[in-house]
């Protein structure tokens, strides 16, 4: 997550199930209108102080986190109080009423949270909850990784993958293998929004003699 210090006009980020627990590199992210962080490590809702300055975010998806605790009310009330520019959270739209209940119900955020150094336990309790996100099953996974990434290719002006040309890709590749590749993936289409029109022609190049190479190698195999 990094990488987003570097792409202050990135507009939509899709970081689901990659084990994230710090939301601080996307405080630069002026143009952000759209991210989904669904079932990370995310453990407070401190986090949100890093987005309150973001002045387009509509859109945020944040389901499946510690942070969203065993009162669903107060985990969304205090999302909507610290930001009420939200049109849509966790795929469920904002009503102007949750908006004006938010301010008595939510929980105002001030400042970033506190980090607790690794031999607080914080290394375990990552690795821990890293470990139960690798349980997710297969389907579930590449459900919304498509749905994800199609949204990306549709904010690009590019076609939607099929399901079946989504998950054909490697069937037989382990669980870690197939999210590096779908990270991969989803970072190539976020660089692209920064190319102008010649850098797009360039990729679209390289593109076409790298599938050609492929094509022919998978010829000589039959």
């Amino acid at each position: 997550i990094s990488i987003c210090r570097e792409l202050p006009n990135i507009e939509v980020i899709t970081f689901s199930v990659n084990a994230i627990s710090d939301l601080e590199p996307l405080k630069q992210c002026q143009n952000l209108s759209e991210l989904y962080l669904r079932k990370n490590n995310i453990a407070s809702l401190n986090e949100l102080f890093y987005l309150k300055n973001l002045p387009r975010l509509r859109v945020l998806w944040l389901s499946e986190n510690p942070c969203c605790g065993s009162d669903p009310h107060r985990y969304r009330m205090t999302v909507l109080r610290n930001l009420p520019s939200l049109q849509k959270l966790d795929n469920q739209a904002v009503t102007e009423e949750e908006l004006s209940q938010a301010l008595v119900d939510g929980e105002e955020i001030t400042a970033p949270p506190a980090r607790r150094s690794v031999e607080n336990g914080y290394l375990e309790s990552a690795e821990s909850s890293a470990a139960e996100s690798a349980t997710e099953t297969e389907s579930e996974l590449l459900s919304f990784t498509l749905e994800e990434t199609n949204k990306i290719r549709e904010e690009l002006g590019m076609k939607p993958v099929p399901r079946d040309k989504f998950s054909s890709f490697a069937p037989r590749e382990t669980d870690c293998n197939r999210k590096k590749r779908n990270n991969v993936l989803n970072a190539i289409l976020l660089l692209m929004k920064e190319l102008d029109v010649e850098g797009l022609e360039i990729v679209q190049q390289t593109v076409g003699r790298r599938l050609q190479a492929l094509r022919k190698k998978e010829l000589q195999e039959e």
